[in-house]
């Protein structure tokens, strides 16, 4: 490994670091960089991924900074993307650029997926003037102009098993916000310490210390997203849409309203993704070839969104819709209101709760609704259930796979060709420790202060067993949150919302409708309110079809504006 600062300097300068195989490659890259940056950077070679490795753990233990990591594609034992993949837990914002020596486009897009990949250089890239500096210098302009200060975390103390810690660990994470968990058990003697400082008690908990040192003590979703940064309130009473629910559908159309000029606002009742957001891995999403986690997915398209100047509005929960004169107003539960010209309905679908003695009460403490990678961890060397035949519940199976000791996929039907993909049936043979219990069903579970027990009966022979359990994840149904739309909106008889043709009767246009128009594809009975993906009635549930149609019901709105 060769450096081009002297010793007693490098602490004032950060890194850019290069690594290649080849060690002519190597030692002329390094030489090109050497030549253009010397003198404001320590340039670092190394000939492998796992040497590179050691270097920059070295630069983290000293305390210094590295603004750009290029890496070789091709290189033996560890690839360029492996390397680049552990590299980002120890610098997180360093500017990512892959090296190839040919036109690799799955190469490229790989990398784009796992790492976030900031440029793909093609080798050699003579003249370095024209083919590698100016790549580079808007990088590392980029990068200085970045904060790279060290992230402060949350700290979330509380049980294992209590429902509200698990609540608010889940709504962290899916707002992407940094935080530790810290037990309280008898081997996590620094909860206890961290309970002391607070002067709080174990009555108190979950106790979530916010960065900037402040104790909350069983704090509302509300609370905790003032505390930690989210936004809450919005910065005006009148937008020219509002798009309520941050799923898929909800997230295309804030992006496609931003990004085409409408002063957008996206409310979210929890935590954006929606049920997509939750899972560990969607590799049927165009685009991905190699899979992309619903929370990356999520964060993507968070950050796009507000690149186009989009607000985003977290915790609030929109309990009326109701038009007055062109305006469009939502009620929220706080009383308060908000305004637009045009609305996009976007809430999704819940999972329906099993309806089996003794899973009630278990909720939060054994018993989850959706996949939690927050519990991942958690599981290792135990046994975990899941309930449902449907992609979300394959790809939590695969992604419990890799922490638990057996995963056991709970399916009413007798098969899963009906309601999973393909691939994902292909995959549960994979790991060796996934069981699929076709023909059965959860009819009861017990426990004290967690799941315990849990007992499934084969519904075609009708025989019951009880086992020892204490994970149970269930992904039955699809319920639509749309209860608040009742008497407002038409919807079909399992309360989904109906739109465009599916309002017409015999050609003629819904009773009230008031426009000598029918509606358009996605606009539901009240003019101007449109609907995108699950909340739809008969919509293809499916993460691509969502935002499709979010993206579509931005171009309708568009032309219900320029006709109002």
């Amino acid at each position: 490994m060769t450096t081009a600062v002297p010793e007693n300097t490098r602490a004032t300068r950060p890194s850019i670091l290069t690594v290649d195989d080849d060690p002519s490659v190597s030692r002329a890259i390094a030489r090109d960089l050497r030549r253009q940056y010397g003198e404001n950077y320590r340039i670092v070679r190394a000939e492998n991924g796992d040497q590179a490795l050691e270097a920059l753990r070295e630069i983290k233990l000293r305390g210094e900074e590295v603004a750009a990591l290029l890496a070789d594609y091709r290189m033996p034992g560890k690839s360029g993307i492996e390397f680049l993949e552990e590299a980002m837990d120890l610098f997180p914002v360093a500017k990512r650029v892959l090296l190839t020596a040919y036109a690799d486009t799955d190469a490229a897009i790989q990398a784009i997926n796992v790492v976030d990949l900031d440029h793909y250089l093609l080798k050699p890239w003579d003249p370095p003037e024209e083919k590698l500096y100016p790549v580079l210098d808007d990088l590392l302009a980029s990068w200085e102009a970045s904060d790279r200060q060290p992230v402060r975390q949350v700290k979330v103390i509380g049980h294992r098993w209590s429902a509200r810690s698990y609540e608010v660990r889940d709504f962290l994470a899916r707002n992407a916000v940094p935080f530790r968990w810290y037990e309280l058990d008898q081997n996590e003697s620094e909860a206890q310490r961290l309970l002391s400082a607070c002067e709080c008690g174990e009555a108190d908990i979950p106790v979530v210390v916010t960065p900037d040192g402040k104790a909350l003590t069983r704090p509302s979703d509300a609370e905790l997203a003032a505390r930690v940064g989210l936004s809450t309130t919005p910065s005006t009473d009148f937008y020219d849409l509002i798009v309520i629910g941050a799923g898929p559908a909800g997230l295309g159309a804030a992006v496609y309203g931003g990004s085409e000029g409408l002063r957008t606002v996206l409310v979210e009742r929890l935590a954006a993704g929606g049920q997509a957001g939750t899972s560990s891995r969607i590799e049927n999403y165009l685009g991905f070839p190699d899979g992309v986690s619903g929370e990356q997915l999520t964060e993507r398209a968070r950050r796009q969104a507000l690149k186009f100047d989009v607000e985003m509005l977290t915790t609030r929960k929109v309990v009326s819709l109701e038009a007055k004169g062109a305006a469009r107003v939502v009620r929220f539960d706080d009383g308060t209101e908000l305004s637009a010209h045009t609305v996009i309905l976007a809430t999704g679908v819940a999972y329906r709760t099993l309806e089996a003695p003794g899973l009630g009460e278990l909720t939060g403490r054994g018993v989850y609704y959706g996949a939690s990678t927050t519990e991942g961890p958690s599981c290792a060397g135990q046994d975990v259930y899941l309930v449902g035949g449907a992609n979300s519940a394959g790809q939590a199976a695969m992604y419990f796979a890799k922490h638990a000791k057996r995963v056991v996929l709970v399916v009413r039907g007798d098969s899963l060709d009906r309601s999973m993909s393909r691939y994902l049936i292909d995959q549960l043979s994979g790991p060796g420790n996934i069981e699929v219990l076709t023909c059965t069903e959860v009819i009861g579970g017990s426990g004290t202060d967690h799941l315990e027990t849990l007992t499934l009966r084969h519904n075609k022979t009708g025989e019951t067993t009880t086992v020892p359990a204490s994970w149970l994840f269930a992904f039955i149904g699809a319920a639509p949150r749309t209860d608040w739309l009742d008497g407002t909106l038409a919807r079909d008889d399992r309360g989904f919302v109906l739109a465009g043709p599916d309002l017409l009767t015999d050609g003629s246009v819904p009773a009230g409708w008031g426009l000598d128009r029918p509606p358009y594809h996605l606009e539901t009975s009240l003019p101007g309110v449109f609907v995108a993906g699950d909340v739809r009635s008969d919509s293809v549930k499916r993460v691509a079809s969502a935002v499709g149609e979010g993206a579509m019901a931005v171009t309708l709105v568009h032309r219900y504006l320029e006709r109002s």
